[in-house]
């Protein structure tokens, strides 16, 4: 890199007040055909723009290498952003929009649980084929939708053994009071159980909460070997400051579900943020020659604006966007249902993340996964684990015996 993290994210946050400000930002190659309509509903500004804004960087990317290489079906692509300012009521209004003012042939959008399950149904209803591209907690059994992030039996399943081989058994959950972490603390609860410790507490915190005081003395009285996070947002940083700032680091390390799916690394200190371990199906720091060569493209292209890509967020929006676009080469077609039997033909790709392959029964991915612990603003790799599968989303969903499915299911997490 030519430049630092810190002022790539710096210089990546002025951009979005001048490029994104704009509720859409269309983007289009001349082909000179009939544009193919490309949605995309991530969060440029709001509590949630830490994660959004590098996902909304990799679309850019990648609807522009596409274009370069002559689009989709000798049409350009037409990317068309727009920011829900980390608001509920915007995901909903900007989902409609794109399906019924934009006739867009895909969305790829949402960023928590929430979000997604706002604008699942709208865009289910309206028959407009949907990707969403980030690490969840599992459970959604839906044909309309393809699932590209990892879910708890690939990640947290990975990551809850290595904190109870290297710090202990027993631990204190911290999480966001939503679906996510209100279903993600249960699997850390089970896997927890199954390794021979013990959940202390588990405390949940809305996404705007930023004092942890009363938490933090919580957690130093229940003295756990290890905190675990399933905390989400730019509000919930707060938690690994204040921590810091209570001098507890180097008595109570943090292992975390979601640190580093944003920028969280770039923004804290080393003082705050190193040695915080995480585990992801992607960090920019993988030592692979096809990422290698990714990063170099990236970076070659964005320039000042590339911003620090951090955990799997935004390169599973850049790998949902290349295997929506194989489905529409091998469908010759972006109708909806001729590339969604397309994409259950049994897709597999090779990325910057490692092999990455479509389950046509759950419409998730089998993906390589990695656990990593923050160092000085970026990641090292410490453990990989090869081609896990969505196994817990697959105990409850089988979209080829039942493709009329449209829900999510909570998988019965035995605790």
């Amino acid at each position: 890199m030519t430049i630092s993290r810190r002022d790539a994210l710096k210089t990546a946050l002025l951009a979005a007040g001048s490029t994104l400000a704009a509720p859409a930002i269309m983007r289009q190659a001349a082909l000179g055909a009939d544009p193919i309509k490309v949605v995309g509903i991530h969060d440029a500004s709001g509590g949630l723009d830490i994660y959004g804004q590098p996902m909304i960087a990799c679309l850019d990317f990648a609807v522009d290498e596409a274009n370069a290489a002559g689009g989709l079906l000798g049409r350009p692509i037409e990317l068309i952003n727009y920011d829900p300012q980390s608001n509920i009521q915007l995901y909903t209004q900007f989902a409609t929009q794109a399906a019924t003012k934009d006739k867009a042939a895909v969305v790829h959008g949402g960023i928590t649980s929430a979000s997604r399950e706002a604008i699942r149904p709208i865009l289910d209803r309206f028959k407009t084929l949907y990707f969403y591209n980030t690490q969840y907690e599992g459970g959604v059994c839906d044909r309309n939708i393809f699932c590209t992030g990892s879910t708890p039996a690939q990640n947290v399943n990975k990551l809850v053994p290595y904190v109870q081989k290297h710090w202990g058994k027993n631990v204190y959950i911290v999480a966001a009071d939503y679906n996510y972490g209100q279903i993600t603390s249960k699997w850390i609860t089970k896997y927890v159980r199954e390794g021979g410790g013990q959940v202390l507490s588990v405390d949940f915190f809305p996404l705007d909460v930023t004092n942890f005081g009363p938490a933090i003395s919580k957690i130093q009285a229940a003295k756990p070997d290890a905190v675990i996070s399933a905390l989400v947002g730019g509000a919930h940083i707060s938690f690994y400051r204040q921590w810091a700032a209570a001098g507890l680091k180097k008595t109570i390390p943090i292992a975390s579900t979601t640190f580093g799916g944003g920028n969280e690394s770039v923004l804290l200190t080393p003082e705050e943020g190193d040695g915080i371990v995480s585990a992801f199906s992607y960090f920019q720091e993988i030592d692979t020659p096809e990422n290698k060569a990714f990063l170099e493209k990236f970076h070659a292209k964005m320039g000042p604006k590339a911003p620090y890509l951090g955990a799997e967020l935004a390169m599973r929006t850049y790998i949902g966007f290349n295997l929506w676009a194989e489905g529409v080469k091998r469908a010759k077609s972006i109708d909806r249902m001729a590339v969604i039997k397309a994409l259950e033909s049994g897709i597999s790709m090779d990325t910057p993340a490692g092999k990455t392959t479509l389950d046509p029964k759950t419409h998730h991915t089998t993906v390589d996964v990695f656990v990593a612990e923050c160092a000085n603003h970026g990641f090292k790799v410490l453990e990989t684990f090869p081609q896990q599968p969505p196994l817990d989303t697959a105990s409850v969903c089988d979209l080829a015996a039942h493709p009329n499915e449209a829900k999510q299911y909570e998988v019965d997490v035995k605790i």
